[in-house]
This record gives structure tokens, C-alpha cells and sequence, in this order.
């Protein structure tokens, strides 16, 4: 399984300990993450990622880009809801792309844990 797990900053601890509760199934999977996420991923869990740039940096368009020639089967994208984000309009294209290429998107927490049990069974 191919997966892009992304997280903005007051979300980062977020998706450590998300990754932290489902680590066999992360274990079994291709893994691309935005720059900041990827490198919090390695250091804490020692998961192997394919880093992209960071969000702001055009890291949301690179993992869409890989999303819509059929390169992920799913994307975690743990938003944080009530800061602005710089490039919103990158975010909402990537969620877009999920919705049209009928790929699995979790941006929550609670999303993500029903999404990552479900392919862990």
C-alpha cells in the first residue's frame, strides 16, 4: 500500500502518535510525507519516507501529482482547522484530487484511526 501522510505544524504530534499505534501496517508501506512530517516520521519512528518539499513549498501539489497518475492509495492529512494556512489553495487541491480519483482521505484523527485499523485487518 501506498501512502502520503501529511500534517500541519499544531497537528505534527498528532500524526507521531497516529503513526506510533499503527506502526506494522506503516512498516508494510510505501510511505511519502511532506518535508517536516516525513523527518519528525524517521527520527521518531524510524519509518522509512519519501520526503517532499514542505507544504508551503509546493509539497501538497508534488504528493497530488503523484495521487492523480495512481501512485497513492490513501492520504492522511491531519489539518489543523483553525489556523490560516498560506497555501490554502493547494490543501483544498489536494483533498479535490483525493475526491476525484476516489482516494481514501482522512483529515482528522479520528478519520485516520478508523481508516489505518481498517487496513491493518
Amino acid at each position: 500500500m501506498r501512502l502520503a501522510l501529511i500534517a500541519h505544524d499544531h497537528k505534527k504530534d498528532d500524526m507521531i502518535a497516529l503513526a506510533a499505534d499503527f506502526l506494522p501496517l506503516l512498516r508494510r508501506c510505501t510511505l511519502l510525507a511532506t518535508g517536516t512530517t516525513g523527518a519528525r516520521l524517521t527520527a521518531a519512528h524510524g519509518l522509512t519516507v519519501e520526503r517532499m518539499l514542505s507544504g508551503p513549498m509546493g509539497g501538497d501539489l508534488q504528493i497530488g501529482a503523484r495521487l492523480a497518475v495512481g501512485e497513492l492509495d490513501g492520504v492522511i492529512f491531519l489539518r489543523d482547522p483553525m489556523t490560516p494556512q498560506p497555501h490554502e489553495p493547494d490543501i483544498n487541491a489536494l483533498v479535490r484530487a483525493c475526491d476525484v480519483h476516489d482516494v481514501p482521505c482522512a483529515t482528522n484523527v479520528a478519520t485516520a484511526r478508523l481508516l489505518l485499523g481498517q487496513w491493518s485487518a
